[in-house]
């Protein structure tokens, strides 16, 4: 069910009532399968039985319409896979975040001198004590070596130990590790926390054409060992370019990198003011 918080601008919303919401503020009809979902929208207040939008909704309906830059951070963990993000308009950023095992996500107004801190916190990034330094700051492998490392998370034994065992075995029948990297990369396994991904996009020109601008990056967050900047596949890239054979490189970073590469992700004020000309 939607519902929201007037005092500090924020609803919990689920992908058909954001539909409902841009197709009533574009003024576009509403095919019947989102009955439901308008109803729902109704019975919690946030449009009338006529269609008309609860001014609360304004900004965020402004922006998620006509953004200029779109931040999406997919996250993958033991829970399942997240996806949040950010929408940055001319004169609001709205921000997303969805909750394991809930249809509906949280969707907020944001201060745009703080979307930088609000992104750190979407990826929970911690200055965390007491991190290992391992044997080796880079592994390199493939994409398949990886895959089978992390589909026997799937089927852990019950001790650490035997998790560990488990996952190396799995890692080594590929023939494309060697220790000290076998074990390292087994231990990362382990203790993977989360990985995630982050992308902004953002209209913009190459060579003289209108073109969608984009850059990325992506993070392992191994817990007592730290963070991971996966270097290779390189993002932002798409799934359908990747094979077993792809190389496949992490590289250990501390959190300020990683404060780093989520500043620079963002479009610089001449990116922006390209974006809003269109």
């Amino acid at each position: 069910m939607p519902s929201f918080d007037v005092s500090r601008s924020r609803f919990r919303l689920a992908d058909e009532h954001v539909i409902v919401l841009s197709e009533l503020a574009a003024g576009e009809d509403l095919p019947d399968e989102f009955a439901a979902a308008r109803k729902e929208l109704v019975e919690c207040g946030l449009i009338t039985r006529a269609g008309k939008l609860s001014h609360l909704l304004l900004p965020l309906m402004k922006t998620v319409l006509s953004p200029v830059v779109v931040l999406s951070l997919e996250a993958a963990g033991r829970q399942g896979k997240l996806h949040h993000g950010m929408m940055i308009g001319q004169d609001h950023v709205v921000a997303h975040e969805m909750w394991p095992g809930s249809a509906e996500a949280e969707y907020a107004l944001v201060e745009p001198k703080m979307l930088v801190w609000k992104l750190a916190d979407m990826v929970n990034l911690q200055q965390a004590p007491g991190v290992r330094e391992p044997a080796l700051s880079v592994v390199e492998t493939t994409v398949g070596t990886v895959e089978a490392g992390l589909s026997a998370l799937a089927t852990l034994p019950q001790s650490a130990d035997q998790d560990r065992e488990h996952v190396q075995r799995a890692l080594a029948a590929p023939g494309t590790l060697a220790e000290p990297a076998l074990t390292l990369l087994a231990e990362l396994i382990v203790e993977l926390r989360s990985s995630w991904r982050m992308t902004a996009a953002w209209q913009g020109r190459y060579e003289g054409q209108d073109d969608v601008r984009s850059r990325g990056f992506a993070v392992w967050d191994c817990g007592p060992l730290g963070y991971w900047l996966r270097e290779l596949p390189a993002e932002p890239v798409s799934e359908e370019r990747i094979t077993d054979d792809s190389p496949f490189r992490l590289v250990r970073v501390e959190p300020k990198a990683i404060w780093t590469s989520i500043t620079d992700l963002l479009p610089t004020e001449e990116e922006i003011r390209r974006a809003e000309a269109h």
